[in-house]
């Protein structure tokens, strides 16, 4: 898969606000598909399943089989990529704008 594909995948996943908070949901750790659903009760599983397909695809979850449950588990590296490439610059750059807005000052 070609990085534009990954992040466009990424982006696509990061867009709805359900998927960001199943991605909360399992930033403290891994959880069963059940427990996920328990957490939101006003959606019915097969809509949960349909959201982690989208997570999954962006390989921002990784679904493992254990016996009859599926352990949902944060990817986060896809994030950091995101972060690494998009964010990171331009905070950087920020930075250094206040790092020398305060030595202004102090001069």
């Amino acid at each position: 898969m070609s990085k534009a594909v990954s992040d466009d995948r990424i982006f696509k996943a990061l867009a709805a606000p359900l998927r960001r908070d199943l991605l909360d949901a399992l930033k403290a750790g891994p959880r069963t598909t059940g427990d996920l659903c328990d957490r939101f009760p006003k959606l019915d599983r097969c809509t949960v399943m349909q959201h982690l397909k989208v997570l999954e695809q962006a390989d921002l979850v990784i679904a493992r089989r254990e016996g009859r449950e599926r352990w949902n588990h944060l990817n986060a590296l896809p994030i950091k990529r995101i972060h690494d490439r998009w964010i990171g610059p331009y905070a950087e750059r920020a930075v250094d704008l206040l790092d020398t807005l305060a030595r202004d000052l102090e001069g």
